[in-house]
């Protein structure tokens, strides 16, 4: 191997590595760059694993749950949003047009309202 190759290792540690690791540097007060020599391992791996094993990993999975949590409520807001803008114009619709009675089918932006569903 060449000096200007890369070398990627696929090499899997457990999970009880993995927090000793995290161990010494989060409390121990090793750097971070020791403790990935000592270890043959590479720094990005042990910022990693503090993510997932460090004393602020409960505060980054609450936070990542809770994004996802905004995420999927924010797709719920836009179909809401969208069911209640039909809503709307359907009832104008109807509200201009007493004389059609019900009908079969309508189209309002883009949708087909019809007696028995609504297809977008």
């Amino acid at each position: 191997m060449t000096t200007g190759e890369l070398f990627i290792s696929s090499k899997r540690y457990p999970e009880e590595f993995k927090i000793e690791a995290v161990k010494q540097f989060s409390e121990r007060g090793h750097s971070v760059a020791e403790v990935a020599r000592r270890l043959c391992t590479i720094t990005h791996s042990l910022y990693t694993w503090l993510k997932q094993y460090g004393p602020l990993a409960d505060e980054h999975h609450a936070h990542r749950n809770d994004q996802a949590e905004i995420k999927r409520l924010q797709k719920e807001l836009k179909r809401v949003t969208k069911e209640r803008d039909i809503l709307k114009k359907s009832a104008a619709y109807f509200a201009n047009h007493p004389e059609s009675g019900t009908p079969s089918s309508v189209t309002i932006a883009g949708c087909s309202l019809s007696a028995v569903s609504v297809i977008c």
